[in-house]
Parts: structure tokens; sequence; C-alpha cells
């Protein structure tokens, strides 16, 4: 890149090149990290996943089985994650999880600096670094600041293009596997994988090369099956959720809320999606390595699986266009200060809004939490009926249910307009289960906190029922009512 002022020469002093290089670049690179992921650390958690997270860890670090005694959607390398880290630090605080979310982001940003090393020059190895760190928190606070599925599924699918890039495809099957173990959509980066072993040579090394990718792809999830027991494992991460992957009746909803989050994400990140469309359109040399633009659209296919538009889905964007930004903006000199700038001046406003904002709910979960903490023992088990799985968390009590959210039970998801929500929708079997489990340990508190929304009492006849039978109303909170058990 040519010598100028502005930010691509403040990106130019701060590393030095050769033997040097890593030496310099890492500090900055973890600085840039420190620094535009500082809003994580201000509150207790940012988003209901979070909070999932942290309720279903307790219950697997005193004794829970994961897919048992307390189940989720997603594969298990995050709750485990979570589990580990509350089992050495306690369980009381996510601060060890958000660091190890700062660590997610800088070995992503380390491994698109070398990709960008070894293709083109030291300088863009810098660039693809630092400019992931500045547009990974392009999205809404809750979504960019929170130690969630994505943060952790990056590390593996950049590692897995990095290994295929270096033509290691064991390593590359593990790291793929590492992705689909964090969340499903992360198999995606095996498409350029694929890719990439295609056209790495003539049949016979293919051949040896698609062997070792197969065996270093399955042996982690045989593992891993093996350990959960297969069933429940295919289960809980393919077979049982049909029904909350369909947007049917909800089209208008999941078409806003896309288009919103794309709109956030393509604001972020114009500093390198604007001179990748111009490159493209101009056909500037570098921009149509293959790999990257396959590895983009498997990523946008995996953002629009499942027609949910979370904002945190479209990090998996970031790798990819980045790479395809920094091969754009070698070749136009002319685009790099204005892109440069620009990305840095979003940055800054995403920051100034993830330290300005609340987390999404906090306040209210906080209230209704302290509410269960005065009308419950300590391990009095207890029931929220709602999307707020951190009240369980926050005060410190059990859930009288391995299913942590009415969504299991309702197929509720947010911004869905209350389409497909009842309790036919729910989960195979979950209903059986849940009346079991009321019928075995019958909860000291019934918190219901569906505020109006189509899984509430009235739309939902078995939870009603079991209501009007067991339970009499004590108290409300913040809109959630609270309903103690008939002795």
């Amino acid at each position: 890149m040519p010598r100028d002022g502005g930010p691509s020469a403040v990106l130019r002093a701060a590393v030095p090149a050769g033997r040097h290089y890593w030496r310099g670049l890492l500090p900055l690179l973890a600085a840039v990290a420190a620094l535009t992921h500082l809003p994580s650390f201000l509150h207790v958690v940012w988003n209901p996943d979070e909070g999932f997270l942290a309720t279903e860890a307790r219950l697997l670090s005193h004794g829970g089985v994961l897919y048992q005694t307390v189940v989720d959607r997603k594969p298990p390398l995050v709750p485990w994650l979570y589990e580990g880290a509350l089992r050495l630090f306690g369980d009381t605080s996510l601060w060890p999880l958000k660091v190890l979310a700062l660590a997610a982001h800088l070995a992503t940003a380390a491994l698109l600096a070398s990709l960008a090393r070894r293709r083109w020059s030291d300088r863009a190895g810098v660039l693809a670094g630092v400019g992931y760190l500045l547009v990974s928190i392009g999205l809404a606070p809750e979504d960019s600041q929170a130690a969630t599925f994505e943060v952790f599924m990056l590390p593996w699918t950049v590692a897995a293009f990095w290994c295929a890039d270096r033509r290691r495809w064991a390593p590359a099957g593990l790291a793929v596997a590492g992705a689909v173990l964090t969340k499903q959509t992360g198999g995606a980066v095996l498409l350029p994988v694929l890719w990439m072993l295609w056209r790495s040579g003539p049949h016979a090394r293919r051949g040896r090369g698609a062997a070792a990718l197969a065996a270093g792809f399955a042996v982690p999830l045989l593992a891993a099956a093996s350990a959960l027991g297969f069933s429940r494992f295919v289960f809980w991460t393919v077979t049982g959720s049909g029904s909350y992957v369909s947007a049917s009746g909800a089209w208008l909803a999941v078409a806003g809320r896309g288009l919103g989050n794309a709109g956030i994400v393509a604001a972020a990140c114009a500093g390198f999606l604007v001179p990748a469309a111009v490159a493209v359109r101009r056909r500037t040399p570098g921009t149509g390595d293959g790999d990257l633009w396959v590895w983009l659209a498997a990523s946008a296919v995996a953002v629009v699986t499942g027609f949910q538009f979370y904002g945190h889905y479209y990090l998996q964007l970031l790798p990819p266009l980045v790479l395809i930004g920094v091969a754009a903006l070698r070749g136009l000199p002319r685009w790099r200060r204005p892109a440069l700038a620009w990305t840095a001046l979003a940055a800054c406003g995403f920051l100034a809004w993830g330290l300005a904002a609340p987390p999404s709910g906090l306040s209210h979960s906080g209230s209704v939490a302290a509410a269960v903490s005065d009308r419950t023992a300590p391990g009095e088990r207890v029931l929220v009926w709602g999307m707020h799985p951190e009240v369980y968390w926050l005060a410190h009590r059990p859930p009288a249910s391995r299913y942590l959210t009415a969504g299991f039970l309702t197929n509720f998801s947010g911004g869905r307009d209350g389409a497909r929500v009842g309790e036919r929708y729910a989960v195979p079997g979950a209903w059986q289960t849940f009346r079991d489990e009321m019928r075995r340990h019958p909860p000291g508190l019934v918190v219901d906190d569906s505020r109006g929304q189509p899984y509430g009492p009235a739309q939902v006849p078995a939870f009603r029922d079991l209501l009007r039978r067991r339970y009499r109303p004590v108290a409300t909170c913040d809109g959630a009512v609270l309903y103690a058990l008939r002795r």
C-alpha cells in the first residue's frame, strides 16, 4: 500500500515487518479487541442467550446431564465451555466467559491476519486483523457484546479455512467439526474447504486429502454423539426443531428483522463492502478468489437457515467479507483512506452505543429474580414461564423443568408475531415430559412472565390448567405474576 496519512499510516507504523511482525501485531490486536469489546464487561448478562447458558451450565456443574435433565437446541461445546468456566471460577459471575469471548475474537483476528498476509502482504494482514475487530461490534450491543455461540464458532470456521489454505486437510476437518459442535451453521465453512480441496491438485492427491478431511471431521462428531447418546444428540441438534426453524405465517416479521439487521451490518462494514462491490464491477485483480466468495455465499446461506435473522447470526459473514474487502482495497488505492476512516468512525459509533445502552431485559429480569429470591428458600425449585432464563441464574434457584424457556413448549420465538405458537408446535414429546416433571417435583413458585405474549396462559390451556389446579396468585412484579403452590 502506498505511503499516505490517516488511518492507513497509523496501521503501517504500528506493526514492523519481517520476523518481528507478530511481536508487533498481536499486542495491537489485543488492544483493539479489548477496546471494542469493553462494553461486554459492563453488565451481568447482555441477552437471554447468555442467561440460558449460565443457567444450563450451573445445572450441568451440579450433576445435570445435557440433553436429558437440561436440554438445548445447540451442540454441546459452548454449554461445556460455560460449565468448565463456572466450575473453575464460581457460578456467580460471567466475567470468565467474557474474557474467553474476547480471546475468541482475538484468535479470529489473528487467523484472518495470517491468511491475508500469506495471500497478499504484511500490511494486508494488519488491515484484515484490525478491520475484523472494528466491524465485529457492528451490531446492536446485545448481539455483538454477548458471549454467545457465534462468537465461539468464528475461530473454528476461520481455522478451517486457514488449514485448507495450507492443504492441511485433517486439521481442517477437525476445525469444521469444532465449528459444527459449537453451532450447527458453522458447518457452512465445509463448502469453501471442499472447494479448495477440489482445486488442490491431481486426483490422487485430492483423494488422500478427502480421506484426511473426512476423518478429521467425523471423529469429533462421533465422539460427542457417543458421549451424549446418539439418538438424543441427533434429536436436539438436528431433527427436533422442525417447527422452530419454520417461518410459516410470519414472513413479514421475519423479513423486517432480516433486512433491518442486514442494514446495520452493511453500515458497519461499508468500508469493506463498497470497495468490494466497486472492485468486482471493475474486475480489479485479486478480488476474484473463488474460495473467498464461496465462503461468503455459504455463510450467507447459514445466516438465512432457520429464518430467525437475529443480529448475532450475521457475525458469521464478517471473516470472508473482511478478506474480500482487503483484497479489493489493494487494487483501489484511492479508496483506502476513506474506507479505513469510515470503518474506524463506525466502530466508534457502535462502541458508544454499547457503552450507553442497557442490556436487553436485564432490569426486568433482575426485578423478577429478586422477587423469586424473597419468596423461596435456597434450593427450592421454581418455574419461570417466559423467555428470560437468566431469572433462574440471578435468583440462584434451580429450575423445576429441563425446559428453561416456554419456547420449547410453545415454539415461541421473538419477532414471529405469534405465528405457529401453541402446544401443538412444541418439541415432540415435551408436554408429556413437562407434566411428569410437574407431578414428581412441583415447583414451590411459578412465575408467569408471558406479559401479553402469545404463549400466555390464555393461549396455552395445559399451562392454564396447571395454574388453576395447583397454584394461587400471590404477587406481581413488573408485569410478571407470581403463583405459590397450594399446600
